[in-house]
């Protein structure tokens, strides 16, 4: 599967032919570098890793200085590898944002915003007591019954309770490309997709 690493630049909104309005996310989508091939022969699978982003060299550790030197380029930041490409890719080649084309349907993968420890309200969408009567003045955002008592006295696994929320890595699929900025590595997609402004996402072909 091809693809390509970005970062999040923030949404906005098209209006197709049909004077439809669209929202989007714009994506900076490389260029990234290729800085190893991985064959069937020399590591077990095909794969293409790529690098994107500038990074400080005095950053960069003794090993990671030797690798990107093998693909003479820069260290940079974000390393990922990408099985199955479907063009063959060679060490030090550079992949961008022409990787894509208008109408193509792509999956973009990110890391959700964290929100941190919250409730069972924010956290699973319940809907807690809903009414101040019978004097449940603290009740309003509250979990409820978590099971019975004398059995099994205990709390099942899985129970929707208040934790930590966000932060996980999702794929939103069959996004499409709506404009290619290749000039200054842009791609709008339809749509939103996980993560802040600046993150990193993947988007597969």
């Amino acid at each position: 599967m091809s693809g390509i690493i970005g970062k999040k630049v923030g949404m906005t909104s098209i209006f197709d032919a049909d004077g439809k309005n669209i929202p989007c996310t714009v994506i900076e989508a490389g260029p990234c570098v290729v800085t190893q091939v991985k064959t069937i022969a020399t590591d077990g699978y095909d794969s293409v890793q790529l690098a994107f982003d500038e990074k400080k060299e005095k950053n960069t550790t003794s090993s990671l200085k030797g690798h990107f030197a093998k693909a003479n380029t820069t260290p940079k930041r974000k390393l990922v590898e990408f099985k199955y490409f479907a063009e063959a890719k060679s060490l030090g080649q550079v992949v961008d944002a022409n990787l894509f084309e208008e109408g193509d349907f792509v999956d973009v993968v990110g890391t959700s915003k964290g929100k941190g420890f919250q409730g069972v309200v924010k956290r699973h969408g319940f809907a807690g007591v809903g009414m101040q009567t019978h004097g449940q003045h603290n009740r309003l955002r509250a979990p409820g019954s978590l099971g019975a008592s004398s059995y099994p006295s205990r709390v099942f696994k899985g129970m929707r309770m208040a934790g930590r929320t966000g932060g996980s890595r999702i794929k939103v699929q069959n996004l499409q490309v709506v404009k290619v900025f290749a000039e200054q590595n842009l791609v709008v997609v339809s749509g939103s997709i996980p993560g802040a402004k600046g993150s990193y996402v993947l988007i597969e072909k």
